[in-house]
């Protein structure tokens, strides 16, 4: 328990450069599965987080690797087969749509009135590494374009 703890904690002072590489890693090395995944810890409150918003369907935290002073993940409480995006089904609209709109709520509370950044990373190439579908808020900062 403590060398991951330790392990988690030293990636936040990591440079961004070793996290990117290390983000790179993890989503070429994951594979999708029906078995739980960190996300499902979150939910169940097996693992810490801090949450800053959550209602019967969504949960919204920081991420523990930022990509800038606000950083936030979305994600559904219940995945039913939505591992990334490229998996949805027209059953899938309604909990889609809520996560945007989420997000917008979130990015409101954070007080990101000047704008932020959507991001949801699908497979390998995507660089996605968890398989439950997950929306980034990334804000606080000047974004540039195109992305990595």
């Amino acid at each position: 328990f403590m060398s991951h703890r330790v392990a988690i904690l030293s990636s936040h002072f990591s440079p961004v450069s070793a996290v990117m590489a290390s983000e790179k890693e993890a989503a070429l090395a994951a594979t999708p599965s029906d078995s739980p995944t960190i996300f499902d810890k979150i939910i169940s409150k097996e693992i810490p987080s801090t949450v800053v918003y959550e209602d019967d369907k969504v949960l919204a935290f920081r991420d523990i690797t930022p990509q800038g002073p606000i950083h936030i993940l979305l994600i559904p409480k219940v995945r039913d087969g939505l591992t990334g995006l490229s998996k949805a089904e027209e059953r899938h609209i309604d909990i889609l749509g809520r996560l945007l709109y989420t997000a917008k709520l979130v990015a409101k509370q954070e007080g990101l009135d000047e704008g932020f950044r959507i991001v949801i990373n699908d497979g390998p190439q995507g660089c996605q590494s968890v398989y439950h579908i997950h929306v980034h808020l990334i804000g606080g900062r000047q974004m540039n374009w195109p992305p990595g």
